[in-house]
């Protein structure tokens, strides 16, 4: 039996109807996502948030699941809200997709300035060379092009690919100044007209689960041209790597959509930098990319089902170099795309790209490198031992799963304050919309402070009485629930209620605990306690932004002195950067990803009692 769903979904020229005929039983999201309607499903379709919402405009309201009522509310589910993954059809309807946040100008850490290359020798390996070819004259002549090209640049016998056979001919007759010829790795990768030879350019990228940067860099100078940074569009089919291999799992054609995604969006940074900067796509010779494994896979469309499944193996872990156009990539066709080694199943190329840039693989004291994020990895080690290990936070910390998040962008509240009230600061100083990450650890930070949650994270409804007046007022139950208002309508601009809720602490908890864990767990493999690591260095977009009292206060990260602990940018993207400029510094990484240690936290048996102790809130100091 089939049965008839109509979507309105916002365009540009308001909602735009989509009509669709699907199998009875079939949850809207699947059907929306089939017929290439994006409805956001930051947890995978498994009713554990509310990107998916729907509203029902015609037909029979289903009765609410416990999902529903869960993560929408006694307000929303009233108002035939439900959500999209949890709705089966079962007649002929019409919703209308919830439009999301208005979640503008989002705040991503980009690639930094570069700090750090100062110390390399610049050695890209693309070499650019003016060469005149003597071109045969006489029919008795037995050569061809490319063998008179091979002999003027001095190499060998070689086989040209045919994207550069096809305007070969041309390129050698039609400019009598001669053709510049590209190589990498000893082989030919451009054939050009005329002198091109101070045009030389690459890309450093860092693929991550939330958020992707591109940088355009001059081989020559290391100067940065133009970097561009966004969202990564596969999040509208889970906002986790659980729940992109989920969706993948099996599926070859759900994951040529994953791959699709990952690299339209790369040909669109691509077009960006290139149009920031003047600088001609075809200029572009090497693109060095960066990130976790389940990333890696997808960009080489690449399965990586079994990624996701204990042992959680990666189909491959070495470096891996591709010409450009077998990822279709619009650079160079012949540009070399080097892929960084990846250390184990969830401890990939981003985390060695970490460890080359902070240099943690020469320190002669021990050090902590932490790449907060939805895939969070831990680095602990110096020039004698390294360890790594996964730290799945989930996307909790980027405002996903929580009932009023959202990511950091305009609106968001991403600084709070507790005294005798709650006191809150928004992302370009707007009308708040929601609460990001940060913004929920400083609100969990002065909860804890002020007695409104104990180190257990229960919401102290029952000691409300205590509280001073303005800040007992925000303390309450709604039904079964407990709740703190952060905000009320009117408050900061906000057009309505804003609250956290006991499982907002509990989810946030849950991604601490993952964090704290895993560096606990590093501590105690490698026989580290606290007195003896020299620093602790914040990476990736989430890590720099959050207050590092506020995070010591929570537990994420480990109380050590103010000085021991620093910001390190996007250490990621600046090891890619260093692969790019360096061929030494790329060969590199294949001995820190082979000496890192990869430590399995799940099998470890001291593992559940670390991450039960590291779900508590520490004790007031």
């Amino acid at each position: 039996m089939a049965v008839s769903v109509t979507i309105l979904h916002e365009a540009r020229d308001g909602a735009v109807p989509r009509v669709l005929t699907v199998p009875a039983g079939t949850t809207i999201l699947k059907a929306a996502h089939a017929a290439g309607i994006d409805i956001t499903a930051t947890c995978g379709g498994r009713g554990r948030c509310t990107s998916c919402r729907v509203k029902f405009v015609a037909g029979t309201v289903p009765p609410p699941t416990i999902m529903d009522e869960v993560q929408l509310g006694d307000n929303l589910v009233r108002e035939a809200y439900r959500l999209a993954c949890q709705c089966h059809l079962a007649e002929s309807v019409t919703v209308q997709v919830a439009p999301p946040l208005d979640e503008q100008s989002f705040q991503i850490l980009g690639a930094g300035s570069g700090a750090g290359l100062d110390r390399i020798t610049l050695d890209s390996g693309v070499a650019k060379q003016v060469v005149k070819v003597a071109l045969p004259r006489e029919e008795h002549h037995q050569t061809s092009d490319v063998e008179a090209l091979l002999a003027a640049v001095g190499l060998g016998p070689t086989r040209l690919p045919p994207s550069l056979l096809h305007a070969l001919p041309g390129a050698l007759r039609e400019d009598p100044s001669g053709v510049t010829v590209t190589t990498f790795g000893g082989g030919i990768i451009a054939v050009e007209r005329g002198d091109t030879s101070s045009m030389k350019f690459g890309l450093a990228i860092d693929i991550g689960t939330t958020s992707v940067v591109t940088t355009l860099i001059e081989l020559d100078s290391a100067e940065q041209l133009a970097s561009v940074s966004s969202l990564n569009s596969q999040a509208v089919f889970g906002g986790d790597l659980m729940s992109r291999i989920a969706f993948a799992q099996f599926n070859p054609l759900n994951l040529r959509k994953l791959h699709t995604r990952i690299i339209g969006l790369l040909n669109q940074h691509i077009a960006e930098v290139c149009r920031e900067s003047g600088v001609l796509a075809k200029w572009i010779y090497k693109v060095v990319v960066v990130g976790n494994t389940c990333m890696h896979h997808i960009l080489l469309n690449v399965d990586p089902t079994y990624v996701g499944l204990a042992p959680y193996a990666p189909v491959m872990r070495h470096a891996l170099t591709l010409p450009a156009r077998d990822l279709s990539l619009k650079v160079a066709p012949e540009a070399r795309v080097c892929l960084l080694p990846i250390v184990a199943g969830f401890v990939g190329a981003d985390a060695v790209g970490v460890a080359l840039a902070t240099r943690i693989y020469e320190s002669p004291e021990v050090r902590i490198a932490v790449d907060i994020g939805t895939n969070g990895e831990v680095i602990l080690g110096s020039r004698e031992r390294l360890w790594a290990c996964s730290a799945p936070a989930g996307p909790a910390l980027e405002g996903a799963q929580i009932r009023h998040g959202m990511r950091g962008a305009l609106g968001a509240i991403d600084r709070v304050s507790v005294d005798d009230d709650i006191h809150a600061l928004t992302i370009g100083e707007g009308p708040a919309l929601g609460i990001c990450g940060s913004g929920v650890i400083d609100l969990l930070a002065g909860l804890l402070d002020a007695g409104v949650i104990d180190r257990t994270g229960l919401i102290q409804v029952e000691g409300r009485d205590a509280l001073p007046p303005r800040l007992r007022e925000r303390v309450g139950m709604r039904g079964e629930e407990r709740q703190v208002i952060v905000l009320r309508v009117g408050e900061a601009g906000a057009r309505q209620e804003i609250i956290l809720t006991q499982d907002d602490v509990r989810q946030v908890q849950l991604a601490k605990g993952a964090i704290a864990s895993g560096i606990a767990m590093l501590q105690r493999v490698s026989g580290t306690p606290a007195g003896r690591v020299a620093e602790l260095m914040l990476a990736g977009g989430f890590g720099n932004y959050l207050s590092i009292a506020s995070a010591q206060r929570i537990g994420l990260i480990p109380p050590l002195p103010r000085d021991r602990v620093r910001y390190v940018g996007n250490a990621a993207s600046l090891g890619a950067q260093l692969c790019l400029l360096s061929e030494a510094e790329r060969a590199r990484t294949e001995s820190i990803a082979e000496r890192i240690e990869h430590i399995s936290l799940a099998t470890h048996p001291d593992f559940e009692q670390v991450f039960v102790e590291s779900m508590d809130f520490p004790a007031a100091r």
